[in-house]
């Protein structure tokens, strides 16, 4: 391999909701990765590629083998469905293991591996998780494993989710769970790879998670977890204000945030120490 890191960003986004994303916050799923990837290794060459799109030109094994890791992005798709997008960005995963190529996935990128390794996923049985996930506990493995090195027992972390894993792959390891999701982390050894994933979203600052919000603003009304679209958007503008200044102490009381959330060095832990384990491995 090349001595620089080399990042791969599957975006598993298909374009519509690619471009809706980009008119709420200016970046889709993939982007976010990318800068926040530069962030953390500016030194990292990053390519970003498209498995839901139908035509995507997709690296095989020895073009996986170029990079030293993967990174799969949240998305829509409902990875129960069997479909021409879902079945490319499996696929991908699949070739991904095979490679050995260490990867990280959060939201359904969670989903993607533990389908890929043989587990399965469902809708949420006790509902979508909109805006934060709230007391992700670490598990007995969870405190050990260095994918949650610097976490608390317990602590919340931005997150977008109507589905869950529902059965792990064999190989696959619980790091954390909470009352609603109980896949929270994990990782999963399948083949010659290794994958760390979450099903929440490190990556994502606070104002991502206001468009979040308002993106997705129908169906929370309509499903009851906000009374009127204006309530919604009060609690959207006050993340968003949070953004601005992550230091309003009355901001953070109001919605019930620390600095797991609001400070971007504990935001992106999970991330972070993925990078150093690649970076050990290498």
């Amino acid at each position: 391999m090349p001595d620089q890191l080399r990042f791969l960003v599957a975006e598993s986004e298909p374009p519509e909701a690619r471009e809706s994303r980009r008119e709420s916050v200016g970046r889709s799923s993939g982007e976010t990765y990318v800068d926040t990837l530069r962030f953390l290794a500016p030194e990292a060459v990053c390519h970003r590629v498209k498995p839901a799109d139908k035509g995507a030109a997709l690296p095989d094994r020895a073009g996986l083998k170029a990079y030293h890791a993967v990174f799969v992005t949240g998305s829509p798709l409902h990875l129960y469905q069997d479909t021409p997008e879902t079945r490319r960005e499996v696929d991908l995963m699949r070739a991904v293991f095979e490679a050995g190529v260490p990867s990280f996935g959060s939201c359904a990128g969670l989903q993607v591996a533990t389908v890929a390794a043989g587990g399965m996923v469902r809708p949420s049985r006790r509902g979508r998780e909109a805006g934060f996930a709230r007391r992700i506990t670490r598990t007995e493995a969870g405190h050990r494993h260095p994918l949650l090195a610097g976490r608390p027992a317990s602590f919340d972390a931005p997150a977008f989710h109507s589905d869950e894993v529902e059965t792990l792959p064999e190989g696959g390891t619980l790091l954390a769970l909470n009352t609603v999701t109980e896949v929270q982390a994990v990782e999963i050894r399948h083949e010659a790879g290794v994958f760390w994933g979450v099903q929440y979203h490190p990556e994502l600052d606070l104002r991502e998670v206001a468009g979040a919000l308002r993106r997705q603003c129908d169906d929370l009304v309509r499903e009851g977890y906000v009374g009127s679209s204006g309530d919604l958007e009060k609690h959207a503008a006050m993340i968003e204000a949070l953004h601005q200044a992550p230091d309003r102490r009355d901001l953070a009381w109001m919605l019930g945030l620390d600095a797991q959330v609001t400070q971007v060095e504990h935001r992106l832990a999970e991330l972070r120490n993925f990078i150093r384990f690649v970076i050990e491995g290498r």
